[in-house]
């Protein structure tokens, strides 16, 4: 369903800030962070609160027109259409790798068996630490 959708169906417009916000975060391919966004926001459209900014990104968060995960102790947001997004993510460096989502198949199937609760596996982020931050250990 679209996002257009989506807020008229929450009694929502799709106002000049969420339709920028939107089309941001879907030109930017695999992910954008909050302060990326505030910038092109800026670029684009004049006068617009950083405040007004971070809302319409819960808000759409909320309704899920877009998502966010935590890389390094930022937040990354994506678009929908993107799919999956699985990322290795060092905790010491904040080097993000990507990984294959069908590697935690087994895991994903086992949690849903034993506790019966289906996973939200749209994004994934595993922290660890990167094979140069281990071998500095």
């Amino acid at each position: 369903m679209s996002c257009d959708v989506t807020l008229k169906r929450h009694g929502l417009k799709l106002t000049p800030q969420r339709r920028l916000i939107l089309d941001i975060i879907h030109d930017s391919g695999a992910g954008i962070t909050g302060t990326e966004i505030l910038e092109h926001v800026y670029d684009k459209m004049r006068g617009v609160n950083k405040s007004t900014i971070y809302r319409t990104l819960g808000l759409l968060e909320k309704l899920e027109c877009i998502f966010k995960t935590e890389v390094a102790g930022e937040f990354i947001y994506h678009h929908p259409e993107e799919g999956q997004h699985y990322h290795l993510v060092c905790r010491k460096c904040g080097k993000s790798m990507d990984f294959d989502a069908t590697l935690l198949l087994p895991v994903e199937r086992q949690i849903e068996k034993k506790y019966d609760f289906q996973i939200d596996n749209r994004h994934v982020v595993i922290s660890g630490l990167c094979s140069s931050c281990k071998g500095n250990q």
